[in-house]
């Protein structure tokens, strides 16, 4: 093939496939632009990756919005996935087995006070969960308290135990996140021993917080915390060999701290959890309730 192409110039090849010398160059310029956008986009992916190792790929399509305009870099969502699928870049979901509630026990349960209720604004909501986590060099067990308004976490614990005060340990540290004057608000949970254990309930009422827990063993009556729990595990906690206590609550630490600050969410306006949390206004209530009702109601994945 190569033999019959010898001595032909490029102009008869142009006009044998119908195209310009200019249009020849111009594709030809294209192609080198798209490869080196594409390189550049697969750098800063790169980057968000070394902390965000999981992050799926409509946040790294919205985190790299901003970057791409910057950059005047014009690609879509499908050419965006279509990229991270040529790389191998798309993330596969982790399935979840470790049960962790164990709620057949003599102590009190309370009714769902949170079925179809809205959330006014953040410290309306918590919804509290635990989570079992397995590394290569160890398992341990992660307490978190969610505001079911921001999705920010305001509290959080990890042990290597199941007892009721590591679960009581991290709702202390949301406790102290609130202001004096803050009232109504309702703590959400499923029926777990923790969190019908009486130390947990008089930390609760001591500081006039209602009580709500699942009215069943079905995850979907509490949603938000069960997703809270997925994220967290399955973007940034799957990877680690972890060989002592200190060690986990140094990563948590770390984790929490990028989930709360920098991981946008859709299903709150593509915001972050701490910037809709520390600024509420009531712009935002109506739009949030929607994507909360339809989690809550229909068991829809929002995030």
């Amino acid at each position: 093939m190569k033999e019959n192409f010898k001595g032909i110039g490029l102009a008869d090849l142009c006009s044998w496939f119908g195209v310009t010398r200019q249009a020849y160059y111009q594709s030809k310029k294209r192609v080198l632009q798209d490869l080196i956008e594409q390189e550049i986009l697969l750098d800063r992916i790169s980057n968000i990756r070394k902390d965000h190792k999981r992050l799926g790929g409509r946040k790294l399509f919205y985190k790299l919005e901003d970057f791409m305009n910057e950059h005047n870099i014009k690609m879509g969502r499908d050419a965006f996935f279509d990229l991270l699928r040529e790389h191998n870049l798309l993330i596969k979901q982790r399935k979840r087995y470790h049960i962790t509630t164990n709620s057949n026990h003599w102590m009190k349960k309370y009714p769902n006070l949170i079925k179809g209720l809205e959330p006014l604004g953040p410290n309306h909501i918590w919804v509290s969960d635990i989570t079992y986590w397995k590394t290569k060099g160890g398992h341990y067990y992660i307490s978190f308290i969610t505001d079911a308004y921001s999705r920010k976490i305001v509290g959080y614990h990890v042990a290597d135990t199941m007892e009721a005060i590591e679960s009581i340990a991290a709702l202390k540290m949301a406790i102290k996140t609130l202001t004096p004057e803050a009232t109504g608000l309702i703590h959400h949970s499923d029926r777990g021993s923790q969190y019908c254990s009486s130390g947990y309930v008089k930390t609760l009422k001591n500081k006039g917080i209602k009580i709500s827990m699942t009215e069943n063993g079905d995850p979907l009556e509490n949603a938000i915390a069960e997703r809270v729990n997925g994220i967290i595990k399955g973007e940034y906690l799957f990877d680690y060999e972890i060989k002592s206590l200190s060690k986990a609550k140094e990563i948590l630490k770390s984790v929490v701290k990028l989930y709360n600050e920098d991981r946008p969410h859709s299903s709150i306006g593509n915001a972050t959890p701490s910037e809709l949390h520390d600024n509420f206004t009531d712009k935002e209530i109506k739009r949030l309730w929607k994507n909360y009702y339809r989690t809550y109601s229909k068991c829809e994945t929002v995030t």
